[in-house]
C-alpha cells in the first residue's frame, strides 16, 4: 500500500486548505484513514479519523473547523481545513489502518498569523 499526500501549503490565519491522500491496493474500502500532525519539536497527534463505516473522530483542537471525507471509489481521503490558526502548522501525515499502520509522505501546512 502506498500513500500520496498533497494539498499543503502557507496560507494566512483565517484561511483554508484542503489537503487530499490517495492510496494504491484494494484495501482502501475496508480500511479506517486519518489524517494526523507533528509540528516542529512535538510529538505526532491525531487530527482527525474516519472508519470505514463512515464514522468520524476528530481532536478537539480541530472540532468544528476541519472536516474528514472519504470517496471510495476513488481511494481518497480528504482533510478540509477552515479557520486555520498559526498552531495547524505542523507536517501533514495520512495514515491507513487495516492490517498494519500505513503512512504518507507527509505534506506541510504552514499557517502565518
Amino acid at each position: 500500500v502506498q500513500l500520496q499526500a498533497s494539498g499543503g501549503g502557507l496560507v494566512q490565519a483565517g484561511g483554508s486548505l484542503r489537503l487530499s491522500c490517495t492510496a494504491s491496493g484494494s484495501i482502501f474500502s475496508n480500511s479506517d484513514m486519518g489524517w494526523y500532525r507533528q509540528a516542529s519539536g512535538k510529538q505526532r497527534e491525531l487530527v482527525a479519523v474516519i472508519t470505514s463505516g463512515g464514522g468520524t473522530r476528530y481532536a478537539d483542537s480541530v472540532k468544528g473547523r476541519f472536516t474528514i471525507s472519504r470517496d471510495n471509489a476513488k481511494h481518497t481521503v480528504a482533510l478540509q481545513m477552515n479557520s486555520l490558526k498559526p498552531e495547524d502548522t505542523a507536517v501533514y501525515y495520512c495514515h491507513l489502518n487495516y492490517d498494519q499502520i500505513y503512512w504518507g509522505q507527509g505534506t506541510q501546512v504552514t499557517v502565518s498569523s
